[in-house]
């Protein structure tokens, strides 16, 4: 568990802007697969409760390995808006 290193610790699991990416993980639908941390284990951890946080290190990981990391989400949980507020992923 990672709570120490989380990006906002009054939003852990966000939304939070990773270059052009703004990036939240809907703590009701994670599930706590780890799916995303295992895609972009820079981005993201699971906290004491297993659910995904965003971590300070955000920004080693790649906006195609983040967007993967969404994309790989069983539920759907990790929500990508571009710089316009458009839906990135899910669409």
């Amino acid at each position: 568990m990672a709570d120490a290193n989380v990006l906002d610790p009054k939003n852990p699991s966000g939304p939070v802007q990773v270059r052009k990416l703004k990036v939240r993980v809907d703590r009701d639908l994670c599930i706590g697969a780890a799916t995303c941390i295992a895609i972009a284990p820079n981005m993201f951890a699971l906290d004491s409760d297993a659910k995904a946080i965003i971590l300070s290190t955000s920004d080693q990981d790649s906006d195609d390995a983040i967007i993967d990391a969404a994309k790989g989400c069983p539920v759907a949980a990790v929500i990508i808006e571009d710089e316009q507020g458009n839906k990135v992923f899910p669409k």
